[in-house]
């Protein structure tokens, strides 16, 4: 298939590519980490459902053409998480998602690489209008998607969960 984005994406620390196999052990220190999925999957997962994870990762580049990338650091080579573009089946709109194991918070990453991922889908696929969804406790991904200047469109209860849209300005 060809894809409609590029498969690699470059920043000053980062590195974002296509998933490959391998990927899915340093996502487990993502996934299996109460904390830091407790927003988003809601529960920590065990290898086998990370696995599987990185599958649907991996799958929705086959389906759609774009889909979350692996975030790896420059520095150690580790994957700290995915961020990328996100368009399932029971999502409203496209998204710019990301995702990043906890000792990665706060450093400055989430940041550049979402920001990567916004100027490249604005650039390649601009006629899509992009959001980023998230729950509506999730205070720090509500400031990371205010700090890419997306505004916050409308409060909704997604799955069950109280949630909150922003929308990309470009």
């Amino acid at each position: 298939m060809d894809f409609l984005v590029p498969e690699q994406l470059e920043t000053e620390r980062l590195i974002l590519r296509t998933f490959q196999e391998p990927d899915w052990q340093d996502l487990y220190a993502l996934y299996c980490d109460e904390e830091a999925v407790r927003y988003t999957v809601r529960r920590a997962l065990n290898e086998d459902d990370t696995w599987r994870v990185m599958a649907c990762f991996v799958g929705h580049w086959q389906i759609r053409g774009y889909g979350p990338y692996a975030v790896e650091s420059k520095e150690t080579g580790k994957v700290m998480g995915a961020i990328g573009l996100w368009y399932p089946n029971a999502w409203p709109e496209p998204e710019i998602m990301w995702s990043l194991a906890r000792p990665y918070w706060g450093a400055g990453y989430a940041k550049e690489a979402a920001s990567a991922v916004k100027e490249m889908a604005h650039t390649t696929l601009p006629d899509i209008p992009w959001i980023s969804m998230t729950d509506k406790n999730n205070t720090n991904s509500r400031r990371l998607a205010e700090s890419l200047g997306a505004k916050l469109e409308k409060e909704l209860e997604f799955k069950g969960y109280p949630c909150v849209m922003y929308r990309h300005q470009f």
